[in-house]
């Protein structure tokens, strides 16, 4: 493989941004893949992927680099010729490159990898509290999540079939296969940019992870009812349970964000989906006209998001053990709040990507704990873990509040 100049370039502009001055990745690459329009997919390709690589293996890299941060960008040459060097790759006789020693990168990366935070490449903090959680399990499950996440598609039941979505897929010359035990998934055989597809500028379908798509099956809305999506975002999961209830009844998907919640506003038209409704959390008030009133609630509650940095491998570099800390308040917070909404005999559903237990079955033991009337009673939980599915890995628990005369 011959390394082009302009895109080495654009992949060093990108680590430049996401590790010195604490950029988004994906907002990066975004910005980056359009900046030639005489690039194809395979140059787009490889500035995505490398940069990624880069991103995920950052700590490793560094160390058999020899480069601290912050990354000049000598040290991010030094760190692109370990990338090429373990991929095979020559490295050109470039000025750049000129003091980017190639020998010994092997040998260290075979020495690294008898050390689990540098094999892995994650701060010490991270590999102590993972291994702290989930004991053994741990050298598993950060293993799997190193690994670059598939592209999963979830149909629009409104608009589509898994058949008809998956042939107009191979129409474009873009592969599908379903996934056992995922009603509305599709799987892509390889990456490609499915965005500009007519099956998705119709609304056939929104990309969301497998482990994700779990979430509205659990919840399990039915035509007619009122469903409340109190942590909606961009409302992935609140367009899914729409599609769930046929349009039919109503979704009221909250977040503090308005911007989020815009978005999701367009992505809903985009679906032919008419029964949401948006609802900004400004105050304690926008909780107090709900409360009592939802036949469903999900709580996609924020968290670490371990459990997707298969996809998001910058926020690895960003956590820190305090956000942690006030991550797990704000759970607590959330579920003793928003939890009010549920009607007697309805459900709650309260889910994260996260695969720490203190973020997940503890968090819920210790809301049922704190609950004075014994209201609810958990159903049923699961836990999805990456090294086993394939996929992100989530905490999913299902609620159930009794109906008064229980009480």
């Amino acid at each position: 493989m011959k390394l082009h100049r302009n895109l080495v370039f654009a992949t060093i502009d990108s680590l430049h941004l996401i590790f010195n001055e604490g950029k988004q990745a994906d907002k990066v690459l975004r910005d980056t893949l359009k900046r030639d329009k005489r690039w194809g997919s395979r140059d787009r390709s490889f500035i995505a992927e490398t940069t990624y690589d880069i991103v995920r293996w950052k700590r490793l890299y560094a160390e058999i680099a020899e480069v601290k941060e912050p990354f000049a960008r000598p040290n991010l040459f030094r760190m692109f010729t370990v990338w090429a060097t373990l991929h095979g790759i020559a490295i050109p006789d470039w000025p750049q490159f000129e003091d980017t020693p190639t020998r010994r990168i092997k040998g260290k990366f075979d020495e690294f990898s008898k050390i689990r935070k540098l094999r892995e490449s994650i701060p010490d903090w991270l590999d102590e509290l993972g291994e702290k959680e989930l004991g053994k399990k741990w050298d598993k499950e950060i293993a799997a999540l190193n690994k670059q996440a598939d592209v999963v598609l979830r149909v629009n039941p409104l608009r589509a079939t898994i058949e008809t979505l998956q042939a107009s897929l191979a129409e474009a010359e873009i592969q599908t296969e379903p996934i056992k035990g995922y009603p509305h998934a599709l799987k892509l055989v390889e990456r490609a940019n499915v965005f500009t597809t007519d099956a998705f500028q119709n609304g056939w379908f929104e990309v969301q992870d497998a482990s994700s798509q779990k979430v509205a099956q659990l919840l399990n809305p039915q035509p007619g009812m009122r469903v409340i999506d109190v942590c909606a975002g961009a409302g992935g999961k609140s367009l899914h349970i729409a599609s769930l209830m046929d349009n039919k009844g109503q979704v009221v998907s909250m977040d503090i964000y308005e911007n989020k919640l815009n978005e999701l506003k367009r992505r809903a038209r985009r679906n032919g989906i008419h029964n949401i409704e948006t609802r900004v959390i400004d105050s304690t008030k926008a909780i107090k006209k709900l409360i009592g009133k939802a036949d469903k609630v999900l709580i996609d509650a924020p968290c670490s998001g371990l459990g997707v940095l298969r996809r998001n491998p910058d926020s690895k570099w960003k956590l820190q053990p305090e956000f942690l800390d006030r991550i797990r308040a704000t759970q607590a917070e959330i579920l003793d709040s928003y939890s009010r909404m549920v009607k007697p005999g309805g459900q709650l559903v309260y889910a994260t990507c996260s695969i720490l237990p203190s973020e997940n079955e503890k968090q819920v033991k210790a809301f049922l704990k704190r609950e004075a009337g014994n209201e609810f009673t958990l159903t049923k939980d699961e836990k999805i873990l990456p090294s086993s599915s394939g996929f992100d890995g989530f905490y999913l628990a299902l609620l159930q509040k009794n109906n008064e005369n229980e009480q």
